[in-house]
């Protein structure tokens, strides 16, 4: 049989799902800047497997069998079979399977070489096979919503379609050994096609194998594959059926490829939920409405206050925050130009008498900056106020400024630089198409490289409202 054309059959049947799991809209007009694309990167869970088995074959419905009947005796062959597993939704996959073996049926094991007593001949066919099958995961398809437990055994279902190459043999009964090839099917022609279906019991080592006991049932569409005979006369008329058929039962195992921990078809996709309402619902018995109290008494509980000295009569933002509206250094409170930026000295207004030159020295912010949404470029609503104002004082100073995007601690440090990055571009496009000098701005992207809550890091060690500040666009002073 050749095997090299096996192997580019397989390469090109491999080919389009590769290139189809790569493909990635470029269109800038397919849909928003702000979406994130779907990468390798952001990916949580891995999809691509390679698996191997071995097992044993039983020609069960033909002229010559390998269970014992009146046809045959129980003769075991041999089997083996190996495939690249492509999972396409939590319950569904196709795999590209290669299959090799051998089946024994008959009066004799004809490996033995024993001359045959009786009427009734014996036979052995060696195949090749390369098949697509469609993988529907039973556990994950009819998986109860309420449960939460996480699960190691999973049943699947298999059944698919492909072409088969095989070589048959037969020895004729009577006292003298003599073996000989009864037919020889070529692959990749329309009659050689087969069709195979099945179900699997998978059992979950770890996040990176499986092991599986498989039993499939092979229709070969062939009344010569058992060795009995060509067409229908002598041997081949001991049954009606013209399709010899096969049970093969193996044992394998899978091998889980990618970096990530899971694997889409064991993941629940409710067990984050699960998960975030049990924490909720341990949180919500343990709660205790502003534990620590409200020391300045602003209104806002001092778990979640980011300034514990507020002035008495300030207004606050939800953080605690005494409010700033022009963002001039001078709290509304003591600010006589609320609206307008003034220096210190003159109470927040303007004072002709008084000489600002804009410059800020040793990279002193000009501003703490704008919040963003975890993994979210996208400029809120409520930033508008401030980037307006920032507009402003960016075309009455005599700087130039560095528009400077940051991130949180979660996720990987090239997807944080990456979205940083994206975050300063937004933010920079933005004061220019409302006004700002675009001379005077350049955008750049720290990453998670600095915090403004340094201690954040991991981001578990800190309230989410740290963490938030932390995914912010700031100016400095060039």
């Amino acid at each position: 049989m050749k095997q090299n054309l096996l192997s580019l059959v397989a390469i090109g049947l491999l080919l389009p799902m590769s290139l189809a799991g790569q493909e990635v809209s470029t269109d800038a007009n397919s849909g928003s800047q702000n979406v994130s694309p779907f990468t390798q990167e952001s990916k949580k869970f891995n999809d691509w497997s390679i698996s191997v088995g071995a097992g044993v074959p039983l020609m069960q419905s033909a002229d010559m069998t390998s269970i014992k009947n009146g046809n045959g005796k129980n003769l075991f062959g041999y089997s083996a079979y190996i495939s690249v597993d492509k999972v396409i939704t939590h319950a569904f996959g196709l795999n590209l399977q290669y299959d090799r073996g051998e089946t024994r049926q008959g009066q004799v094991n004809t490996k033995d070489h024993k001359p045959i007593e009786g009427k009734y001949p014996a036979g052995r066919t060696q195949y090749d096979a390369i098949s697509i099958l469609g993988d529907i995961n039973f556990s994950n398809l009819l998986r109860r919503v309420d449960n939460k437990s996480p699960f190691r055994w999973a049943l699947h279902g298999y059944a698919g379609i492909g072409t088969l190459a095989y070589r048959s043999y037969r020895q004729d009964p009577g006292p003298v050994y003599n073996q000989t090839l009864n037919y020889e099917k070529k692959p990749f022609k329309l009659g050689s096609l087969f069709g195979q279906a099945g179900a699997g019991l998978k059992f979950k080592i770890n996040n990176r194998f499986d092991i599986e006991g498989r039993l499939m049932y092979v229709v070969t569409g062939d009344d010569e594959f058992d060795g009995a005979g060509v067409g229908q006369n002598g041997y081949n008329l001991t049954e009606d059926q013209i399709s010899d058929n096969f049970f093969n039962g193996t044992l394998g195992i899978t091998f889980k490829l990618g970096k990530h921990e899971s694997h889409l078809m064991w993941h629940d996709p409710l067990q984050e939920i699960y998960y975030k309402l049990d924490v909720l619902n341990d949180k919500t018995q343990d709660l205790e409405v502003c534990k620590k109290g409200d020391v300045d008494n602003d209104g806002v509980c001092d778990d979640w206050d980011r300034q514990l000295d507020t002035p008495a009569g300030a207004r606050v933002d939800g953080a605690g925050v005494a409010l700033d509206v022009d963002l001039d250094g001078v709290i509304d409170l003591y600010d006589k130009c609320v609206t307008v930026p003034g220096p210190v000295e003159n109470q927040g207004c303007p004072d002709p008498s008084y000489t600002n030159t804009g410059v800020v020295t040793d990279g002193e912010r000009i501003m703490k900056g704008i919040e963003f949404d975890l993994n979210s470029d996208r400029i809120l609503p409520s930033n508008t106020p401030i980037l307006t104002q920032a507009i402003n004082y960016i075309n009455s100073s005599n700087s130039n400024f560095k528009v400077i995007g940051g991130t949180d601690t979660r996720g990987t440090e090239q997807y944080n630089q990456k979205l940083s990055e994206r975050r300063a571009n937004n933010v920079k496009n933005y004061l220019i198409q409302n006004g700002a000098d675009k001379a005077k701005l350049e955008a750049i992207g720290r990453g998670e490289k600095d915090l403004l809550y340094p201690e954040c890091e991991p981001a578990e060690k800190c309230p989410e409202w740290k963490n938030r500040a932390n995914r912010r666009v700031y100016f400095e002073s060039k």
